[in-house]
């Protein structure tokens, strides 16, 4: 199987995961974000290029689905773009461990979920607690976690 169709089927899977199944299980209103995993993983492999192409589609295809036009697909076509410009051109030499790859998904989630409802609040004029502790930090958490999950078991 050529590799862009291989990549556009886990893109696939990972988005209907992320709806069908991670968007419901939520632990006091976070959720993970396996489409940003996914979009990270592929601009590290891919480029900035590809990675912006990867968060924009999704990221719409997220805004679709949720009603926040605009703001999933800005703020993951800009992650995906940055995280692109640290590319990775031998990939045989890569091993990445379960710990690292948590912190990695913390600081990435943080820096995508502060993004997130930065321009969430703007939209929707709403100013509480839970964005910030809810969204931002318990959803970063959470994404961290089954970023740490699936290289445990990948």
């Amino acid at each position: 199987m050529p590799t862009r169709v291989r990549h556009l089927l886990i893109g696939a899977a990972t988005f209907l995961t992320q709806w069908l199944v991670l968007g419901r299980l939520t632990l006091w209103g976070a959720y993970p974000d396996i489409v940003l995993l996914f979009v990270a993983w592929f601009a590290l492999r891919t480029g900035r290029r590809q990675g912006a192409v990867a968060g924009f589609s999704l990221g719409l295809l997220l805004d679709a689905i949720y009603g926040t036009w605009g703001i999933h697909a800005f703020v993951k076509t800009l992650l995906g773009f940055l995280l692109g410009f640290f590319a990775v051109d031998e990939r045989d030499s890569i091993t990445i461990q379960p710990t690292q790859a948590f912190l990695g998904g913390l600081v990435i989630a943080l820096v995508h979920n502060g993004l997130l409802i930065a321009f969430l609040s703007l939209q929707t004029d709403a100013t509480n607690d839970f964005l910030v502790f809810g969204l931002w930090f318990g959803s970063a958490v959470y994404t961290a976690c089954v970023a740490g999950l699936l290289r445990l078991f990948a």
